[in-house]
């Protein structure tokens, strides 16, 4: 959804509420965690964030407090939201003098320890949300090589009309965000 202005904390709370029993936009749920659906644009990003035990445990406490979001012109909402299935969080973002606020639900969490120590989570977009599509976060910790991983995949495609129209400033913003993402947790990391 498109605003002109910044929404209130009641605003959002009232969004997250209204779209918490709401079904996902798409039909693919968790398609992030085997195989990606056709008819999506793909993203794939990652960054290597250091090694070892503290970097890893830094990057997952980064990701339970949802600071991959904590971009100065993008920020996950309501601040303190707990990660947990069916939480359900919006991404406020300002852009070109306005305010858009998108609502996902948390699909799945992972959590695994062999081969590879892994720990993140995925969100799917709601019926308010502009794309349709899947999220995933992972911090992944490669034991063998002892280096720690930052890693953002996702699949979307336009929810609304103003999604398809705008397109080419739409891919913008997803490419800016995942930039911008892994440069916060480099530094989130880095303390």
């Amino acid at each position: 959804m498109f605003l002109r202005r910044k929404p209130s904390d009641e605003f959002i709370r009232n969004l997250v509420s209204e779209q918490h029993g709401l079904p996902f936009s798409y039909s693919e749920v968790g398609a992030t965690r085997h195989e990606l659906p056709a008819g999506y644009i793909i993203d794939h990003n990652r960054v290597k964030l250091g090694t070892g035990e503290q970097v890893f445990s830094r990057a997952v406490k980064a990701l339970t407090e949802w600071r991959q979001f904590d971009l100065g012109w993008v920020k996950a909402v309501p601040e303190g939201s707990v990660l947990e299935v069916n939480a359900v969080i919006a991404i406020l973002t300002r852009h070109l003098g306005f305010w858009s606020l998108n609502a996902s639900r948390v699909v799945y969490l992972l959590d695994e320890s062999r081969p590879v120590r892994k720990f993140g989570f995925a969100y799917g977009t709601l019926p308010e949300h502009v794309e349709r599509g899947e999220e995933r976060f992972t911090i992944e910790w490669w034991l063998v090589e002892d280096t720690v991983w930052y890693d953002i995949l996702a699949f979307s495609r336009p929810n609304k009309v103003v999604a398809r129209l705008g397109l080419p400033f739409t891919r913008l913003l997803q490419k800016r965000f995942a930039r911008d993402s892994k440069r916060r947790m480099v530094e989130y990391v880095k303390g």
